[in-house]
């Protein structure tokens, strides 16, 4: 049966910030991979959401994705919704698609959407009854992740690294990208939203496990079939 990938964001940029290489790398295996927004990731600052839309499918295509869906939600305000209704997007994608690998976003995030997000997500993965899903990982996302306080057993702890020294130009090309968004996406040096920042977080991940330039995930669940 043929690996299929789900990328569940937050955000526009989350997907290109928090696993680039690593999409781009499923896609190159031939592996097919959607990423799902669930918010405009703009809204809590201004109203061109369409642009940021626009801007986020050129930054897929940078990764070689080409099914890039978008729920709409409200930015900055999935902790104020039902979790149910963050949970049934999620839930729709992976009944339509049926995918064996989902990722997400981590539990400890600064950032009030991420946290809901990973919550809605554990819900929607559910393994029960003919849910597809084998494999479920977490992502860090730069300025969010490490910003977390490391309490309560909240700080990011990854198992799994993914080699993306030949990936990381493509990811770097999506990065580029959110340049374009009504208020850039993209950052001076030394914020960690810097292209240069992003070479060095891959690089230290990288050489963590004797690779040049890797992303990390925390593992949550793997099945074998």
């Amino acid at each position: 049966m043929q690996t299929r990938v789900l990328a569940v964001a937050a955000h526009p940029d989350d997907e290109t910030y928090g696993l680039g290489g690593t999409i781009r790398r499923h896609v190159l295996d031939k592996e097919p991979v959607s990423v799902l927004f669930l918010t405009d990731g703009v809204r809590a600052r201004h109203d061109a959401t369409e642009l940021q839309q626009v801007v986020a499918r050129r930054a897929c295509a940078c990764l070689g994705v080409e099914d890039v869906r978008f729920a709409d939600m409200p930015d900055q305000g999935l902790d104020a919704l039902a979790l149910i209704a963050v949970v049934r997007p999620i839930a729709e994608a992976i009944k339509d698609l049926r995918p064996s690998i989902v990722y997400t976003h981590h539990s400890g995030d600064a950032n009030q959407d991420h946290r809901a997000v990973f919550s809605a997500t554990m819900v929607a993965v559910r393994p029960f009854g003919d849910n597809p899903v084998e494999q479920v990982l977490c992502y860090e996302v730069a300025s969010s992740t490490e910003w977390a306080a490391p309490q309560g057993g909240s700080a990011f702890l990854p198992n799994v690294f993914v080699d993306i020294n030949n990936t990381l130009d493509e990811k770097l090309s999506a990065v580029e990208a959110y340049r374009d968004t009504f208020i850039s996406e993209v950052k001076e040096f030394p914020h960690p939203r810097s292209p240069e920042a992003v070479r060095l977080y891959a690089h230290s991940r990288g050489v963590s496990v004797g690779m040049v330039a890797a992303e990390a995930f925390a593992l949550v669940r793997r099945l074998r079939r």
